[in-house]
């Protein structure tokens, strides 16, 4: 294995000390408990906007914190969940008396740890509501969960709900906008490698090179099926195919596209793949009104990607259009 690390059991406090140098205007870093906060926290009236999870995802979450996103963000150890101390310290320090929505991917881990930390910040007269995210159709049930895995989903839900926040919308109608958002995205993933996580040193699962897992989750887990390598047409439609079907999307529908990638794989790759999902969707009459490409939720190493359709209306297109500062989604400001 190499990495550009210091030491496999320090990776994440030494990333936080690396977000810290590189973005002082525009956040704040606390440790001890770990947490990563927007500059200017709390903003006086304002809805504050907490998510999480464990780190190996970036820039999911921190890199999503600031103008128009997330207040502020808490990362776990590698793969794993934040516990809930820091979760309860930064919902306090985003705080600003209008309440705060916590973000939360649907693991296991995360579900309990932040329903602890909002019983805790409730028993602190601070008002909280959760939002959990959904929107993989790979698999019902997971190594992780109890029902459908939050994965790409989770960026346009912070980004929407952020925007909802920053207007001046009320915790009950940034949460409204949130479940909004969940309820009208879905995702699918593969993988061509697995991940390497830094304390094992190994990958984390064995695929060959001619081998392709349809349905993989951000963690590595197993997906719906593992097939032989084709090229990208193929494997892109196998992805929209669920996506397609589960929601369901039709001819009449304005879309988001997100194409994703899992950490290895470069731009050229994805703009690819891209181009092969636009083309079965304009076979299909679905418009694309908004279009998102690049690495946003990762699974460190992994080469892969995933694809997310997000169904649009007018609120939810001029929600996603407004402004946004932070370290890696930035328009309008």
């Amino acid at each position: 294995m190499k990495k550009l690390i210091r030491d496999p059991q320090t990776v994440v406090h030494d990333a936080l000390a690396g977000v810290a140098a590189a973005h002082a205007g525009l956040l704040r870093v606390q440790t001890d408990p770990d947490y990563v906060v927007r500059a200017d926290a709390p903003v006086r009236g304002k809805v504050g906007i907490v998510s999480g999870g464990g780190s190996g995802h970036e820039p999911l979450h921190g890199g999503f914190v600031g103008w128009g996103m997330l207040d502020a963000a808490v990362p776990g150890p590698v793969f794993t969940s934040p516990t809930p101390d820091p979760i309860l310290e930064a919902t306090k320090a985003v705080d600003g008396g209008a309440g705060v929505l916590h973000i939360v991917k649907n693991y296991t881990g995360d579900v309990l740890n932040f329903e602890t930390a909002a019983d805790l910040a409730q028993a602190e007269d601070i008002a909280v509501e959760t939002v959990v995210i959904d929107d993989d159709v790979a698999v019902k049930d997971s190594l992780y969960t109890a029902g459908r895995r939050g994965v790409a989903g989770t960026v346009l839900v912070e980004k929407i709900a952020g925007a909802a926040a920053e207007r001046g919308d009320d915790l009950a109608q940034v949460a409204a906008i949130a479940r909004r958002v969940n309820e009208n995205v879905r995702s699918m993933g593969l993988a061509l490698t697995a991940p390497v996580v830094p304390h094992a040193g190994v990958p984390s699962f064995d695929i060959s090179d001619h081998e392709v897992e349809i349905g993989i989750g951000i963690h590595g887990e197993p997906g719906r099926e593992r097939i032989e390598w084709e090229p990208v047409d193929g494997l892109v439609g196998r992805l929209l195919e669920p996506i397609l079907e589960d929601l369901p999307f039709t001819s009449s529908d304005d879309v988001l596209l997100l194409v994703n990638g899992m950490g290895a794989t470069p731009l050229l790759e994805l703009y690819i793949a891209y181009d092969a999902a636009a083309s079965v969707l304009r076979e299909r009459n679905i418009q694309i009104a908004r279009s998102l490409v690049g690495n946003f939720v990762t699974s460190l190493d992994m080469a892969g990607a995933s694809i997310t359709l997000l169904r649009l209306d007018d609120e939810l297109k001029a929600l996603w259009d407004a402004p946004v500062e932070t370290a890696a989604l930035r328009w309008g400001r």
